[in-house]
């Protein structure tokens, strides 16, 4: 949730002209992560919610890319993209574990 706010004031300041491409894209991106597993943890089955939080993963790639676009457009500074993605590593590292562990419990 934090990444998630983190990333809205970041691209608050994108050219207007990107508003519908790369700070939607980003946005979209940083929110899946949370949404998928909140979504995966109500339905109520392991094998469910292993399947959101792997989609969450892919967000969470997306995220990335997405950074690095922004701060190689120049949108973000090297600092701000910088601080971006070692929050976007620290969420990849629980969102890996949270997996593994799925995993194992549908073993």
């Amino acid at each position: 949730m934090d990444l998630v706010e983190r990333c809205y004031r970041a691209t608050a300041a994108f050219p207007a002209h990107e508003l519908y491409g790369l700070t939607s894209q980003l946005r979209r991106a940083a929110l899946s992560i949370p949404c998928n597993i909140a979504e995966g943890h109500c339905r109520r089955t392991t094998r469910a919610f292993a399947n959101h939080v792997s989609i969450a993963l892919g967000s969470h790639g997306e995220l990335e890319t997405a950074i690095d676009i922004s701060a190689r457009l120049g949108f973000l500074t090297a600092q701000e993209a910088a601080s971006l993605l070692a929050s976007s590593n620290s969420v990849g590292r629980l969102l890996n574990g949270l997996y593994r562990s799925l995993e194992s419990k549908l073993r």
